[in-house]
Formats: C-alpha cells, sequence, structure tokens
C-alpha cells in the first residue's frame, strides 16, 4: 500500500466532501419529523403487542386478576 501524507490526505478528504450533496434543512426537519412519527407509531403498536400477550398469557396459565 503506497504512503500518503496526511496533507495530501485531507486534501483529499475537502475534494470528496464537496462532492456530497447536504440536504436542505427543510428537508433535514422533514425527515426528523417523520423518525418521531414512527418511532411514536411503533411505541404504541408495541405497547399494545406487549399488553395482548400479557392478557393472553395470563389467561393461559390462570393467572387472572
Amino acid at each position: 500500500m503506497p504512503k500518503i501524507s496526511p496533507f495530501k490526505f485531507l486534501q483529499e478528504v475537502r475534494a470528496e466532501a464537496e462532492k456530497v450533496t447536504w440536504p436542505t434543512r427543510k428537508e433535514t426537519t422533514v425527515t426528523t419529523i417523520m423518525v418521531f412519527v414512527m418511532v411514536a407509531i411503533a411505541s404504541v403498536f408495541f405497547l399494545l403487542a406487549d399488553q395482548v400477550m400479557r392478557i393472553a398469557v395470563s389467561f393461559v396459565l390462570g393467572i387472572g386478576t
């Protein structure tokens, strides 16, 4: 593997970073909101699934309250 100077490496990193298409503020905001919405939906789903399984297991084992 050829050796490369740190200065040359940093130049190449900067050149590659300039090629990146960075998201706009609006795209970032919309994406962040969608992540929070999906997390909330997943949380409610797993809460309900957990409660249904708890009730089913309690019924099967006869540990009703």
